[in-house]
């Protein structure tokens, strides 16, 4: 598998913010072409320029709508919280939709073809642990509905990762040996999720218990499937909503498991 992974970085544009940390801080950001096999993939990459040397990096995975700029947002609010983030490709070529239908193609694909989620996955994670920014054995990753699966999934698989964040995520109903999960888990849920059932949420808790992982699960009132995205509503899908409570609730909650994992 090693040897399917080939990446390659390439700066193609960054924009210099001025932010206020105490000091003059500078947000660099930049797409990031790589690939794997013979895909084409364009991932994004955003960092703080104003504090220097390494620190701990996170992969954010996206919503099963592509690599659009709410994805690229998160990563920018990360790099200003002093993380190197890097938002993958899980489709190739950058690509995004606002058609529920194209999503849906893209996304059943990367599932049901779960050794080539895998490695577009890993692709992202090798580029982002040998970043001269990155700690390389401080990395987490993130995941919004289709990427809150892919990260769950990478810590089912036993992938090297500090943490992952589900957020209003799609729950794997794999059952793995005990020890095999590396990764602490933070699930953030709506309790009003009706694209997971409630036997999904509680075979998948039963599976993390048999794995003997180190999780949490944490469900918000009132919040629909999509809660942390202000555009959700604007797809005009009855089960999709944002909900600001949960939204700045679940960050929150991110942050300080943050604080957790990488110690800072």
């Amino acid at each position: 598998m090693k040897n399917s992974l080939r990446f390659f970085v390439i700066p193609v544009a960054f924009l210099m913010v001025g932010v206020s940390l105490g000091a003059q801080a500078a947000l660099h950001t930049e797409k990031v072409q790589y690939k794997h096999g013979d895909t084409d993939l364009v991932g994004y990459l955003a960092y703080d320029d104003g504090i220097e040397g390494k620190r701990p990096g996170v992969l954010v995975v996206q919503e099963w709508w592509g690599l659009n700029d709410y994805v690229k947002k998160r990563a920018d609010v990360l790099a200003r919280e002093g993380y190197i983030a890097f938002a993958l490709d899980m489709y190739g070529g950058g690509k995004t939709t606002n058609h529920p239908k194209q999503a849906l193609e893209w996304a059943t694909y990367i599932r049901r073809n779960r050794q080539v989620g895998r490695e577009r996955f890993l692709a992202g994670y090798e580029l982002l642990k040998n970043h001269k920014m990155a700690e390389s054995n401080a990395i987490a990753a993130i995941g919004y509905c289709f990427g809150g699966y892919i990260v769950l999934s990478a810590a089912q698989e036993g992938i090297d990762l500090r943490g992952v964040v589900s957020f209003h995520g799609a729950l794997p109903d794999d059952r793995v040996e005990p020890n095999t999960i590396k990764a602490k888990i933070l699930v953030c849920h709506g309790a009003e999720d009706a694209t997971v059932k409630q036997e999904q949420v509680l075979r998948f808790v039963d599976n993390l218990r048999y794995a003997k992982a180190d999780w949490q699960f944490i469900v918000y009132s009132g919040a629909k499937h999509g809660f942390t995205n202000p555009a959700a509503d604007s797809h005009g899908i009855s089960v999709l909503g944002y909900n600001s409570d949960a939204d700045t609730r679940s960050w929150k909650a991110m942050l300080t498991f943050f604080q957790e994992i990488f110690g800072k």
